[in-house]
């Protein structure tokens, strides 16, 4: 978290919401609770055997959890290839052509509300530091904190455990259980834990807990009767 001075003299922080873990993590249990439920209920929509609906759980969870970490993998490396590439850009940039993105500089400045001489000086001082320029440059040109570009690696662990963790919530009635209760209690967990963890959302974003709390136990009751019902009439064509 970063802090600053307000216009009161109070300090303020802000999260870190550039990296990727954070976000990671959040998509993945919701992602996890809200695929899976959907998926086990679809099959116990067509069969309760409690066995089909073992395996399938399982394999959603695994499948879900790789999916979703190769695809995180893969997304954050990508945008960390390319901030690079553009960094080494800059970083050349201002080797070679220091009066120019001095001048860059000071543009973007003056269009912020600085007079002209004012943005000169302000581009000159920050350019006299190659490090410096280049963290400022990242930021005013690129809107990029270099510092915090996030582990693809990282992000891909959490990104797996996370989906793992959210996709076995709804699975736990079938490991003992099964018919009817089974389904209930899996739709009720998986509800349940989704309306948790719109509440944290809501809290890390300073909404009202109530309505985003409300809006995934939506998302995740709509999928749940949606593929219910697919599963109970694809069950019926194929019996």
């Amino acid at each position: 978290m970063s802090g600053g001075l307000g216009p009161t003299g109070m300090v303020h922080r802000h999260r870190n919401i550039q990296g990727g873990t954070a976000r990671a993590a959040v998509f993945g249990v919701s992602d996890g609770l809200v695929s899976n439920v959907a998926l086990i209920l679809g099959i116990a929509g067509a069969s309760t055997d409690p066995t089909i609906v073992r395996v399938a759980g399982v394999t959603g969870l695994m499948a879900g959890a790789i999916s979703m970490a190769a695809g995180e993998y893969v997304s954050l490396k990508a945008q960390a290839e390319l901030v690079e590439r553009e960094l080494a850009i800059e970083r050349t940039s201002i080797a070679e052509n220091p009066e120019a993105e001095t001048a860059e500089l000071a543009a973007i400045y003056v269009e912020r509300g600085l007079a002209p001489e004012q943005a000169k000086v302000v581009a000159a001082e920050l350019m006299s530091d190659p490090e410096v320029a280049l963290d400022v440059h990242a930021r005013e040109e690129l809107g990029v904190d270099p510092t915090q570009l996030g582990s693809p690696l990282a992000a891909a662990t959490v990104s797996f455990l996370a989906f793992a963790l959210g996709s076995f919530v709804p699975l736990i009635p079938w490991l003992g259980g099964s018919g009817t209760g089974a389904v209930w209690a899996s739709a009720l967990l998986g509800v349940g834990a989704t309306a948790t963890v719109g509440g944290m959302l809501a809290r890390l974003t300073e909404r009202s807990v109530v309505r985003t709390a409300i809006r995934q136990m939506l998302v995740a009751g709509g999928s749940c009767v949606a593929t219910y019902l697919i599963g109970g009439i694809l069950g019926a064509s194929v019996g």
